[in-house]
């Protein structure tokens, strides 16, 4: 309930639908009652005419179900008297056409509030996940499969819409109809209706037990789904090696084994699913016949205290609170569906953040003086990766991060625009520690170039102001330009409205990285992180990125990693790190002259 409860919050602001809702859904019930009401007057002028009193006079009006029968019976009882028995047959067709006609437009009415409401909360649900995932700190899609994100976004957004969205109208109508029904049952005989309701009970516990299962199942249905859909994920991504491998017979065996888990508890999950209609078919007519045995019952007694037509109408309005109840049964299995997928996507929404925003955050508009790392540490997952690091960048430095893979150079730059924070320690920006700073703020500081291009299925233009506001062609183009991207771009089929593909797909290796770089230059920071920017490309390409990265790292402070140590020789400072720690600092000269690491990782390296 919980989860329906929390599902319903995105349907806010509620007055929009409920109101209305309930008002037509109201009169929808009550049409409905008198369309069924109407079937006793019909059967009393086909089989029971004599029954009519074509004397009665019209009663004085009160708000009572007693004034409004009466009232009918005068009228029909007037038109047959003056027209004749078949023309009081016409007036009882006309009415129930029109009764039936107004209940079921109602209803459709009643359908379009909710189908507003529906496509109102599924959009909201969508809206806060994708808010959700994009401001999910970087660690947590580390530890967290993609699949299960997607499988997220995806189908447990459709199995809410589905199991949760497309039953309010049951939830919240049906009980109308059932409470509805009902009365008009006890109107009709009290007695009767009291001791057939004891059978219902029976009905709720046998469904109940099969909805629960239902839940537990769902929910490992969809996380298998996740995994799943990974696998999918990464034979996307991962095309050319799995061919390069000859791995396809390996990763269709992986995918089979979770593709048949998942199949078996499907249909396991199915097939309770289908038993619900079927078990509460057999339940309501067994209610039914308890309602004809004991109703006969009473009639051979002469305590029922209704002619035939009468029990007629009793007994379809009593099948019309099965019908409901029934409904209601199915529903409630499909919302089991709905509310497991319901709790899986707010085990990605009620995550807490792990940057946290300072409660009174510092504005920060430029970079005045130094970057400085103050006895620095961090763990991921209690796993040591920097240790007591002691670092000073001052402004328009040019610092460089080298060191074996797994050292902690990549870590230690994303600590500074609060990719992650600190264990320990503290990182100062102008003397102040960056976890007071706006977030937002301090990372506008910063330009980011990594290994590997993000890019986006969008046109060039697009992917080099992303983020930007108030960006003309000519900054564009100035931009491009430094970066040595202009001239390629200029030839492309639609020059700067070229959409490049998946992730750049359409674009060599330099040109995304010379497309990353103009965004960078675009952005203007006076702080730039350049990780491993050239070590993907070839010889022809590096040298055009080299060129471009010095144009942006010009009057900039900078932090450089590096594999490929003749691009940083001219760096103010080179920091070598190893297992977390720095063990080496200086200048390329200096660092070759004591002999030590830096020295060693130059003399693997072949320099032009």
């Amino acid at each position: 309930m919980k989860t329906f409860l929390r599902l319903l919050e995105f349907a806010r602001p509620h007055r929009k639908f409920w109101p209305r809702y309930l008002i037509v859904s109201i009169l929808s019930v009550i049409f409905g009652i008198v369309y069924y009401a109407l079937l006793e007057p019909l059967l009393t002028v086909l089989f029971l005419p004599e029954n009519i009193d074509l004397t009665a006079t019209l009663p004085q009006f009160t708000l009572s179900v007693d004034y409004f029968k009466s009232a009918f019976r005068f009228y029909l009882g007037n038109f047959m008297q003056n027209y004749g028995l078949l023309t009081g047959l016409v007036y009882v067709c006309l009415v129930l056409i029109l009764t039936s006609f107004i209940s079921n437009l109602l209803r459709y009415l009643s359908q379009r509030i909710l189908v507003s409401m529906r496509t109102h909360i599924m959009r909201n649900v969508r809206r806060e996940l994708f808010k959700k995932i994009t401001k999910l700190h970087i660690g947590y899609f580390n530890t967290h499969r993609k699949g299960d994100i997607l499988s997220s976004i995806s189908n447990d957004v459709t199995e809410v819409q589905n199991g949760v969205a497309n039953s309010f109208h049951i939830l919240f109508r049906e009980p109308l109809l059932i409470i509805g029904f009902l009365a008009v049952l006890f109107y009709m005989s009290p007695k009767l209706t009291a001791v057939t309701l004891l059978t219902l009970p029976i009905s709720v516990f046998f469904i109940g037990r099969l909805s629960r299962k239902l839940r537990s199942e769902a929910s490992e249905a969809q996380s298998m789904m996740g995994r799943i859909v990974s696998y999918f994920e990464e034979a996307l991504s991962g095309a050319r090696i799995i061919k390069a491998f000859n791995a396809q017979k390996y990763v269709n065996k992986s995918f089979q084994v979770s593709n048949e888990t998942h199949r078996l508890i499907t249909k396991k999950m199915f097939n309770r699913q289908e038993l619900a209609s079927p078990l509460s078919e057999f339940l309501g007519v067994s209610v039914t016949a308890a309602v004809l045995f004991y109703g006969g019952y009473l009639q051979m007694r002469g305590e029922l205290g209704m002619d035939m037509p009468s029990f007629v109408v009793y007994i379809s309005f009593y099948y019309k609170v099965l019908e409901p109840a029934k409904v209601i049964s199915n529903a409630y299995a499909n919302l089991q569906r709905g509310l497991a997928s319901g709790e899986r996507l707010f085990a990605i929404l009620d995550i807490e953040p792990a940057i946290k925003k300072s409660a009174n955050p510092l504005t920060v508009s430029e970079f005045k003086d130094k970057i400085e790392f103050r006895d620095v540490s961090f763990k991921y997952l209690n796993e040591p990766v920097l240790k007591g690091i002691n670092l000073t960048i001052t402004k328009g430095k040019t610092i460089a991060l080298v060191g074996p893979s797994g050292a902690g150079k990549s870590t230690l730059a994303d600590l500074i625009p609060r990719f992650y924070d600190v264990t320990s320690g503290q990182i100062l920006l102008d003397n102040n520690d960056i976890r007071d700073y706006e977030p937002k703020e301090l990372i506008s500081l910063m330009g980011i170039v990594t290994q590997e291009a993000i890019l986006f299925n969008d046109s060039v233009y697009n992917n080099i102001t992303f983020g930007l506001e108030g960006v003309t062609k000519e900054d564009v183009e100035r931009a491009a330009k430094i970066a040595n991207a202009h001239e390629f771009i200029v030839n492309l089929e639609s020059g700067y409205e070229t959409n490049i593909g998946d992730r750049g797909a359409n674009l060599s290796g330099g040109q995304r990285q010379r497309l990353a770089i103009a965004r960078a230059v675009l952005k203007n920071p006076p702080i730039l992180i350049l990780d491993e920017a050239t070590s993907a490309l070839d010889t022809e390409s590096e040298k055009l990125v080299q060129e471009a990265l010095t144009n942006l790292m010009k009057n900039r402070t900078s932090i450089v990693i590096a594999h490929r140590l003749s691009t940083i020789q001219h760096a103010d400072e080179i920091v070598v790190i190893k297992d977390g720690s720095i063990v080496e600092r200086g200048s390329h000269k200096d660092l070759i002259d004591n002999g030590g690491l830096y020295s060693h990782l130059c003399q693997l390296q072949t320099f032009s």
